[in-house]
Protein backbone atom coordinates (compact mmCIF):
# COMPACT_ATOMS: atom_id res chain seq x y z
CA UNK A 1 0.00 0.00 0.00
CA UNK A 2 3.13 2.49 0.88
CA UNK A 3 4.42 2.11 -2.49
CA UNK A 4 1.23 3.10 -4.44
CA UNK A 5 1.39 6.61 -2.24
CA UNK A 6 4.96 6.94 -3.38
CA UNK A 7 4.40 6.26 -6.51
CA UNK A 8 1.73 9.16 -6.69
CA UNK A 9 3.62 11.18 -4.98
CA UNK A 10 7.00 11.20 -7.46
CA UNK A 11 4.45 11.73 -10.11
CA UNK A 12 2.62 14.97 -8.20
CA UNK A 13 5.88 16.23 -7.75
CA UNK A 14 7.51 15.38 -10.93
CA UNK A 15 4.46 17.50 -12.69
CA UNK A 16 4.82 20.06 -10.32
CA UNK A 17 8.63 20.70 -10.77
CA UNK A 18 8.05 21.10 -14.52
CA UNK A 19 5.54 23.82 -14.06
CA UNK A 20 7.34 25.27 -11.19
CA UNK A 21 10.78 24.98 -13.68
CA UNK A 22 9.04 27.12 -15.90
CA UNK A 23 8.24 29.84 -13.61
CA UNK A 24 11.65 30.57 -12.45
CA UNK A 25 13.55 33.97 -13.41
CA UNK A 26 16.94 32.66 -13.05
CA UNK A 27 18.93 33.17 -15.90
CA UNK A 28 20.70 29.49 -15.70
CA UNK A 29 17.75 27.73 -15.79
CA UNK A 30 15.53 30.10 -17.65
CA UNK A 31 17.09 30.46 -21.43
CA UNK A 32 17.00 26.51 -21.75
CA UNK A 33 15.00 23.47 -22.60
CA UNK A 34 15.05 21.76 -19.54
CA UNK A 35 13.31 18.38 -18.41
CA UNK A 36 12.96 16.68 -15.40
CA UNK A 37 14.07 12.90 -16.69
CA UNK A 38 13.47 11.32 -12.98
CA UNK A 39 12.31 11.86 -9.98
CA UNK A 40 13.20 9.00 -7.13
CA UNK A 41 11.85 9.56 -3.05
CA UNK A 42 13.00 8.11 -0.18
CA UNK A 43 10.36 5.43 1.45
CA UNK A 44 9.86 8.13 4.46
CA UNK A 45 9.65 10.67 2.24
CA UNK A 46 12.31 12.82 3.21
CA UNK A 47 14.78 13.27 0.32
CA UNK A 48 14.06 13.29 -2.70
CA UNK A 49 16.48 13.53 -5.85
CA UNK A 50 15.42 15.40 -9.28
CA UNK A 51 17.44 14.46 -12.73
CA UNK A 52 17.03 16.75 -15.10
CA UNK A 53 18.18 17.04 -18.67
CA UNK A 54 18.43 19.58 -21.26
CA UNK A 55 18.49 19.47 -25.33
CA UNK A 56 21.30 21.72 -25.59
CA UNK A 57 23.75 19.12 -23.40
CA UNK A 58 25.69 17.65 -20.33
CA UNK A 59 27.12 21.30 -19.90
CA UNK A 60 24.26 23.41 -20.07
CA UNK A 61 22.56 20.64 -17.53
CA UNK A 62 25.16 20.91 -14.97
CA UNK A 63 24.86 24.78 -15.08
CA UNK A 64 21.00 24.82 -14.88
CA UNK A 65 21.63 22.46 -11.83
CA UNK A 66 23.59 25.26 -9.88
CA UNK A 67 20.46 27.83 -10.92
CA UNK A 68 18.21 25.29 -9.43
CA UNK A 69 20.15 24.31 -6.21
CA UNK A 70 19.99 28.12 -5.09
CA UNK A 71 16.49 28.53 -5.59
CA UNK A 72 16.27 24.91 -3.69
CA UNK A 73 14.14 27.28 -1.50
CA UNK A 74 11.71 28.63 -3.09
CA UNK A 75 11.05 25.11 -4.96
CA UNK A 76 10.69 23.43 -1.82
CA UNK A 77 8.05 25.84 -0.79
CA UNK A 78 6.10 26.17 -4.26
CA UNK A 79 5.64 22.17 -3.51
CA UNK A 80 4.74 22.73 -0.36
CA UNK A 81 1.79 24.68 -1.49
CA UNK A 82 1.08 22.80 -4.28
CA UNK A 83 0.58 19.61 -2.63
CA UNK A 84 -0.79 18.59 0.30
CA UNK A 85 2.31 16.84 2.07
CA UNK A 86 2.92 16.98 5.60
CA UNK A 87 6.53 17.48 4.98
CA UNK A 88 8.04 18.24 2.03
CA UNK A 89 11.19 16.23 1.07
CA UNK A 90 14.72 17.97 0.38
CA UNK A 91 15.10 18.27 -3.08
CA UNK A 92 18.68 17.50 -4.23
CA UNK A 93 19.46 18.40 -8.50
CA UNK A 94 21.85 15.98 -10.47
CA UNK A 95 21.93 16.67 -14.13
CA UNK A 96 21.90 14.04 -16.45
CA UNK A 97 22.43 13.62 -20.58
CA UNK A 98 19.98 11.55 -21.12
CA UNK A 99 17.87 13.69 -24.01
CA UNK A 100 21.46 14.37 -25.42
CA UNK A 101 21.98 10.75 -25.62
CA UNK A 102 18.67 9.71 -26.97
CA UNK A 103 18.41 11.88 -29.74
CA UNK A 104 22.15 10.47 -30.81
CA UNK A 105 20.68 7.68 -30.89
CA UNK A 106 18.20 8.75 -32.58
CA UNK A 107 20.17 10.68 -35.35
CA UNK A 108 22.17 7.44 -35.89
CA UNK A 109 18.89 5.27 -36.57
CA UNK A 110 17.95 8.15 -39.25
CA UNK A 111 21.34 7.89 -40.63
CA UNK A 112 20.84 3.80 -40.88
CA UNK A 113 17.62 4.48 -42.64
CA UNK A 114 19.15 6.82 -45.08
CA UNK A 115 21.64 4.14 -45.74
CA UNK A 116 18.99 1.54 -46.70
CA UNK A 117 17.20 3.77 -48.80
CA UNK A 118 19.84 4.76 -50.22
CA UNK A 119 20.77 1.23 -52.04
Amino acid sequence: MASHRIDRTTEDIKRELTAIFRELKDPRVQGILLSVVRVEVSSDLSYCKIYVSAMEGLEKAKNAVQGLKSAAGFIRHELGSRLSLRHVPALQFLATDSIEYSANISRMLHDLRGEEDGE
